[in-house]
């Protein structure tokens, strides 16, 4: 029965963290207006 307790108990407290950090971390959502390089520029 402990375990069947623990077990729950660590479910709501990861359940908890989970929807904490959905809540507070919202990202904004851009992107980066530059383009990433995908080859190296040439040598003068």
């Amino acid at each position: 029965m402990r375990a069947l307790v623990a077990a729950a108990t660590g479910l709501a407290v990861a359940f908890a963290v989970v929807l904490t950090l959905t809540a507070l971390g919202t990202s904004s959502g851009g992107t980066s207006p530059k383009p990433l390089l995908t080859t190296v520029p040439a040598h003068p």
